[in-house]
């Protein structure tokens, strides 16, 4: 029987690269987006029918329960969800100058879209013994200047997947990945040259270079695979180790 996985924010960047890593490894893939246009071109590359793209926002509840429906019409069961849709963007500019809207729009998407899709979603994934990946961000951990929004976002999807972990358990399993700088420049849906990142830009990391959507891609891959079921309520840190770097200006 096929597995199938539900991936949001799947179009572009780190979703669209988990998407076409499940395809590849036989999963059938429902996944959603905004972006209806870029959607519907990556289900259209599908050589069959283990694709599915599913347009809407994940902040909106009617959206969420409409897509979780229509993914399970389709494939007939839910085995995982990743919940990788998000506002990437991590700036929002002095906090005296961010607005209540701006901050509330990053929370809706980026915490309260995880919320939602597992609310629906949970029914579906306790009949399959399923799992959980949610995508938080090494900006859970440290951050830059004027990056409030996104950092308080970040770290709620941390607490928010032990918090799940230890109330779906054992049934279902939830972890999340905190990615740090992955190039999805090339995974946003657009044809034109990307030019190559720096040799410092790679050398400064411990690890000898920056990520790609692939390296997220299979330990999300992981982490909703039968190898990984001892493994929940964990934030797994994939940043070619440089939150264990000492940086310090010259």
């Amino acid at each position: 029987m096929d597995r199938v996985a539900l991936v949001t924010g799947g179009a572009k960047g780190i979703g669209r690269g988990i998407v076409l890593h499940l395809a590849a490894a036989g999963w059938k893939v429902a996944f959603c987006d905004t972006d209806r246009v870029v959607g519907e071109q990556l289900a259209a590359s599908a050589e069959h029918d283990e694709l599915c793209f599913l347009p809407g926002d994940v902040a909106s509840e009617a959206d969420v329960e409409r897509i979780v429906r229509e993914t399970v019409a389709w494939a007939g069961r839910l085995d995982a969800v990743i919940n990788n849709a998000g506002i990437a963007g991590p700036e929002n500019g002095p906090v005296e100058d961010l607005s209540l809207e701006q901050w509330q729009r990053r929370l809706d998407v980026n915490l309260t879209g995880p919320f939602l899709v597992t609310k629906h979603a949970v029914p579906h994934l306790r009949a399959t013994k399923g799992a959980i990946v949610n995508m938080a961000s090494t900006r859970a951990l440290q951050s830059e200047p004027d990056t409030e929004a996104y950092a308080a976002t970040k770290g709620g999807i941390v607490a928010l997947t032990h918090a799940l972990a230890v109330s779906l358990g054992p049934e279902i399993r939830v972890n999340c990945i905190s990615p740090g700088w992955i190039d999805t420049r090339a995974w946003q849906g657009d044809a034109g040259s990307v030019e190559p990142l720096s040799e410092e830009d790679h050398l400064q990391h411990p690890a000898g270079r920056v990520g790609t959507p692939g390296d997220i891609a299979s330990l999300a891959a992981y982490l909703i695979s039968p190898e990984a079921l001892f493994i929940t309520g964990q934030n797994f840190v994939a940043d070619g180790g440089m939150v264990r770097k000492m940086i310090y200006e010259d």
